[in-house]
């Protein structure tokens, strides 16, 4: 089972929350660390000069003099000292003076806990204290064999001279308890940032995913058949944009669709008028309805309605044709003069049968387009049709030829007939769409503007109806040729 993009975008913002956050702390730690570390032996460097201080003291006369002697209030408060470093900073300290003697408080605390007796390093409290007493102030980790260890050692100093030296030396797990809490509060507000972080990206992320649920919902009703509810606008650019562009898809989707019911529904009226006609007539002449001295009319009538059939699966091939994918145009410069002409003239007698005058307006040069000749002969044909279907009697129809610009020709034929009304003008070029009745005499049905947009698309091309009147004007254009076939370019 595949996850959701919701899951994937949660794990992945997680995932690098949950990183960050871990970083962060993991510096934390370490700067807490050397922070902690560097304050408390900061603190036991100023420990160990106060004990140097009172063992330094102007009265003092010694060692001796500061523990043997009847100075008891001092001897007492250096013990106080003593011991406070010691159960403050689990640190033991010594007293030494220059002649080797010890603070006999030192000895006490080690016959209580012997434990500290193993971890001393003679070896390196005597180079330590030699270092001390020469006027050096010694701050150094090393490692015994409990681990590591913080040893800080200074002189201290009376009338000038240095009398003797302060050592206090502690475990480094000691120092490291003083900042254990500190990354327990501090892993606590890690974790309560993960969790909001966590909370705040699964809100945005469902956030960010429903529009597109409800894009992946609306396109399963339209696989279905059944009408989809828009998808929602707003949010971020790029979704916005994606509804905006899934939802223009699918109102083209459901105008295709309306479009494919209306083509099958008006398919199947045209169809059916003239076959349910010769049926008719047909059936009228076996029976006997007909009279026999009306079989010639009838059989008349039904080769009307057969020919109107042939013109009807003629356009809707010619439609099909035009519309298939694989149709593509073979492009050839060609003179568009003499082929509006030869169309023209194949044309002459519907027109003389009604009267109608056909004015011309070519240029002095005959143009060339570069085209499929015998397609947009389909064009001129269909639009002369309908130019003669739509003139009344005594009309005129006007067959125009013009330099768009360099590149372009257009080609424009106008009647003078009623005109398309402004309802019709924006769905002329439908398949099947004829119009209001009232104002389309003829027998058209409504493929041919259809056939000549289809084709000029292919070209590259468009087509149009022009406004204003009288009459209607439709005006196509095409690619011009550089020149002439097998005419050198002028010089």
């Amino acid at each position: 089972m595949r996850k959701s993009m919701l899951f994937k975008l949660l794990a992945m913002f997680t995932a690098v929350i949950l990183l960050c956050v871990l970083l962060m702390l993991s510096v934390f730690a370490i700067a807490s660390r050397e922070a902690q570390t560097q304050g408390r032996m900061q603190t036991l460097k100023s420990q160990a000069y106060d004990i140097a201080y009172l063992a330094g003291a102007p009265s003092a006369q010694g060692l001796d003099y500061l523990f043997d002697t009847g100075l008891a209030a001092m001897r007492r408060l250096m013990e106080r000292k003593l011991r406070a470093v010691y159960e403050e900073y689990g640190a033991y300290c010594l007293v030494v003076g220059r002649n080797g003697q010890v603070t006999s408080y030192f000895s006490s605390v080690l016959s209580e806990h012997r434990e500290l007796a193993r971890q001393f390093d003679p070896a390196d409290i005597v180079s330590t204290l030699s270092r001390v007493l020469g006027g050096e102030e010694v701050v150094t980790q090393s490692r015994g064999e409990a681990g590591p260890m913080f040893t800080v050692a200074v002189p201290w100093v009376q009338d000038g001279a240095v009398r003797g030296a302060v050592y206090i030396q502690t475990a480094a797990q000691n120092v490291q308890a003083a900042y254990e809490g500190i990354w327990k509060q501090a892993a606590l507000a890690a974790l309560a940032a993960f969790l909001a972080a966590a909370a705040i990206a699964f809100v945005y992320t469902r956030r960010l995913m429903r529009p597109l649920e409800h894009i992946a919902s609306s396109a399963g009703l339209m696989a279905r058949g059944l009408p989809a509810p828009p998808a929602p606008e707003g949010g971020a650019a790029e979704l916005n944009e994606l509804s905006a562009a899934f939802n223009r898809m699918a109102r083209k989707i459901q105008d295709t669709e309306q479009s494919r019911r209306d083509f099958i529904a008006n398919l199947s009226h045209e169809l059916r008028s003239p076959m349910t006609s010769i049926q008719g007539f047909l059936t009228g002449i076996l029976d006997g309805t007909v009279r026999p001295e009306d079989t010639r009319q009838t059989l008349t009538v039904v080769v009307e309605e057969t020919r109107r059939l042939g013109s009807l699966v003629n356009g809707l091939l010619s439609l099909s044709r035009a519309e298939a994918p694989e149709s593509k145009p073979r492009m050839a410069p060609f003179n568009l003069s003499e082929l509006a002409r030869r169309t023209a003239i194949t044309r002459l007698k519907a027109m003389e049968d009604k009267g109608i005058r056909l004015q011309t307006d070519f240029p002095e040069e005959d143009p060339f387009a570069m085209a499929e000749q015998d397609q947009i002969e389909q064009v001129l044909i269909n639009l002369m049709d309908n130019a003669i279907r739509f003139t009344p009697p005594g009309g005129e129809i006007t067959l125009r030829i013009r330099e768009k610009d360099r590149n372009t020709l257009a080609v424009t034929v106008r009647d003078n007939g009623a005109g398309v009304l402004p309802q019709d003008a924006d769905r002329i070029f439908e398949r099947f769409y004829t119009g209001d009745a009232a104002h389309t005499p003829g027998g058209g049905v409504g493929l041919g503007l259809a056939i000549c947009r289809t084709i000029l698309e292919k070209h590259g091309q468009g087509i149009r109806l022009l406004p204003g009147g009288p009459g209607a004007a439709f005006e196509f254009t095409l690619a011009r040729a550089d020149r002439a076939p097998g005419k050198p370019h002028a010089d």
